[in-house]
């Protein structure tokens, strides 16, 4: 064999041929998701979690009903299509009309509950599923032995790619799919069950997702986290392609499958981020994609929340706070202190976050990003270069302001779903990063960072006085929070995110606004981070994951986006029933997952919304100083 640039060919060779067979996988995953959005405008979320459970329909019925891998290939994805169809009929299409984010949010939820479930059934160690006899062996092709099965693997993608593609685009019944949810009036005019339709397209792309699931059974451990550990890929992969662009989820998975094999060669170190780099370059240039076709970008999320007023004299606002003081202050005589300031570091992130929807509208999701860089920033700071903690919590904000005014120059020229992906996508290479970074820690991450003392005064081991500092720190943020938006510069914010074009027909420059708002969100949820790390000692994976900018989507939303109170409420049931249903294990994951569907189906205004409703119901009145809810 020869060399090329320096590689040897056979490296080169067989990582062309492992990436294309990826490459294979990532098409036929993508395929599904983009029938569905192309067709829904739903941004499944919960793509990852229908392949997933399509594995273990697989291995059930090997293990329980004798059913061996080609009737799987058959009745998994029926099964899954069954299911989908209801779902579709009592979840999904409750969505069809909301904003695209609501979309996301609410299938989040669902692969939530559906991880939840296979962990709490089956664990989160692999099931073995065996590879059928007529698949065994393999083809020696002189720079590597390449699997019978995995063959097989790229023929069944192909044959699934290319027939979804004709189903679509060259037949009859494609025609009446794409007209009947691009044109529903129309289509119902001719007597076609417009609605039967659409819940068939639904059920394809979820037995599309099932048929990936069985496909890759055999290769692959069978486990609750395998669609979670893909699922963000395979949205890159289709928003690089294109949203609801079939062709172009084929093109691109192939072809990432491809680039990410020669990575492993080139430069190994980069091979698990250069997709998300892809993918955020294509956004900046071309957002809809490489073949997509633009989207309308709606952005109600914030606005839908934040329509709550409150009736309450001022004097009764003003005292409801000093309240809540007071029972801070005395809450660690009764209940324990670390379980207080979890609560108060999460508050905090959710209040950074909220600041960025509730009164800009920009949904992120990769604040995640921001607060774990943060975490060990702030770990590193006080364990490898015995920092004081102050000068910890100072490196760590410092950190989330300077990463978010990099993400942000970057993301904010994009509005609605493009903004939330691009988010994600550099979130993503700030993860991938931790992992293989060497000060990191990697997957055992920053332990036993030590708490020092503050100013040299006050020793943060003693959890009374630490908790003390947390709540002046909470405090002296969360008033800072509250000054901005009684600012002119909230004043502006608020503009932008209710009429952008309006707001800068006024000649304020938003682009610069968004972007301020976005580093101070960022710093603080860097601010909350830092706390987080000293409290706790640890900064893992866990904190930069993107499960991580889901939960804190999850406390506003469950507290009230766009208000002051919602933030603290949140965060205080979350971690409430984080505390309470821990030792049910996986059962934490399906309640989460239940309430963010709750969030989005029932009361989009959280819990300080509803409270603020059923206040206003029950007779308050609206004197001289009324404020806005909570």
């Amino acid at each position: 064999m020869f060399d090329i640039f320096g590689i040897p060919s056979s490296a080169l060779l067989s990582q062309l041929l492992l990436g294309l067979i990826n490459g294979a996988f990532y098409a036929t995953l993508s395929i599904g998701l983009a029938v569905i959005f192309g067709l829904l405008n739903i941004i499944n979320f919960a793509h990852g979690a229908q392949y997933t459970a399509g594995a273990f329909i697989a291995w059930m019925l090997l293990n329980y009903l004798g059913i061996g891998y080609w009737g799987a290939l058959v009745l998994a994805p029926l099964i899954m299509a069954v299911l989908a169809v209801v779902l579709e009929k009592t979840i999904i299409a409750r969505t069809y009309k909301m904003d695209h984010l609501y979309g996301l949010l609410l299938t989040f939820g669902l692969a939530l509950c559906i991880e939840g479930a296979f962990r709490q059934a089956y664990g989160v160690s692999g099931l073995p599923y065996a590879i059928p006899e007529q698949l065994l062996g393999g083809i020696d092709l002189g720079f590597m032995f390449l699997p019978l099965y995995r063959t097989w693997a790229i023929v069944v993608s192909l044959v699934v790619c290319v027939g979804v593609w004709l189903l679509m685009e060259r037949t009859r019944l494609g025609a009446v799919l794409r007209a009947a949810t691009e044109n529903p009036a129309t289509v119902k005019s001719f007597g076609i069950n417009v609605p039967r339709y659409i819940t068939l397209t639904y059920a394809l792309g979820v037995a599309l997702a099932a048929i990936a699931g069985v496909v890759a059974a055999p290769i692959y451990q069978v486990s609750p986290l395998m669609g979670s550990n893909l699922v963000v890929v395979v949205f890159a992969v289709v928003v690089i392609g294109g949203m609801g662009s079939i062709g172009g989820a084929i093109v691109s998975g192939l072809g990432l499958g491809v680039i990410e094999g020669l990575t492993k060669v080139v430069y190994p170190e980069a091979s698990n981020f250069v997709i998300f780099v892809i993918m955020a370059i294509v956004l900046l240039v071309k957002p809809s994609g490489l073949f997509g076709r633009p989207l309308q970008v709606q952005n109600t999320v914030a606005a839908e929340a934040t329509r709550v007023s409150l009736r309450l004299a001022r004097r009764y606002q003003v005292l409801g706070w000093w309240l809540l003081l007071a029972l801070a202050l005395v809450a660690p005589l009764v209940l324990y202190p670390t379980f207080l300031m979890k609560v108060l570091c999460f508050a905090l992130f959710a209040a950074a976050f909220n600041l960025l929807l509730g009164y800009v509208g920009l949904l992120s999701f990769g604040h995640a990003a921001f607060f774990g860089a943060a975490a060990y920033s702030t770990g590193m700071a006080m364990k490898a270069w015995a920092l004081t903690p102050e000068l910890g919590l100072l490196a760590g904000t410092a950190t989330g302001v300077l990463l978010g005014l990099v993400f942000g120059a970057l993301a904010i020229r994009r509005q609605g779903i493009y903004f939330s992906m691009i988010t994600l996508a550099l979130s993503q290479v700030v993860y991938f990063v931790a992992v293989q970074a060497g000060f990191t820690g990697g997957e055992d991450g920053l332990q036993n960072v030590p708490r020092g003392r503050l100013f040299g005064l006050f020793d943060l081991g003693n959890s009374m006085v630490m908790y003390y500092v947390v709540l002046a720190v909470f405090l002296a943020a969360y008033l800072f929070v509250v000054r901005i938006l009684q600012s002119p510069f909230g004043e502006v914010i608020r503009a932008v995110r209710d009429n952008e074009q309006r707001a800068r027909s006024l000649g304020y420059g938003t682009s610069r606004y968004k972007l301020q708002a976005f580093a101070l969100s960022a710093g603080l949820a860097g601010l909350a981070g830092s706390m987080k790390v000293l409290v706790f000692g640890v900064a893992s994976l866990t904190d930069v994951h993107w499960h991580a900018s889901g939960e804190v989507v999850l406390m506003s939303l469950l507290g009230g986006i766009g208000t002051l109170l919602g933030p603290i409420v949140g965060a205080l049931t979350f971690v409430t029933l984080q505390n309470y249903l821990a030792p049910l294990g996986s059962w934490v994951l399906i309640v989460q997952g239940v309430i963010f569907i709750a969030c989005v189906l029932l009361f989009r205004e959280g819990l300080v919304g509803l409270a603020v409703q059923g206040w206003n119901r029950l007779g308050g009145r609206n004197p001289a100083g009324a404020g806005k809810g909570g």
